[in-house]
């Protein structure tokens, strides 16, 4: 149940940073890829590491979002492309 909520709070807030008006420059900064693409896909890594326990000490989606936004080198499937 846990990580069902850390799921729904994580696609929360990745979903309100790729709508943010400030990222509308992100696409000349990462050769054409949408902030809708990038914070899909990033999403994407987070959601399957909560579902395999990785983040079973974080108390919030928040929290984990932060974590991965500090060092998105424990991600164990982060692929951007």
């Amino acid at each position: 149940m846990k990580r069902d909520e850390l799921i729904s709070q994580v696609r929360e807030e990745y979903a309100g940073i790729a709508s943010n008006p400030a990222q509308q420059h992100f696409h000349l900064t990462t050769s054409g890829i949408t902030p809708e693409a990038y914070y899909n896909t990033l999403m994407n890594a987070v959601v399957s590491d909560i579902e395999n326990g990785k983040f079973d000490t974080c108390r919030s989606g928040t929290e984990i979002v932060n974590k991965v936004a500090a060092d998105k080198s424990i991600l164990s499937n982060w692929n951007w492309k």
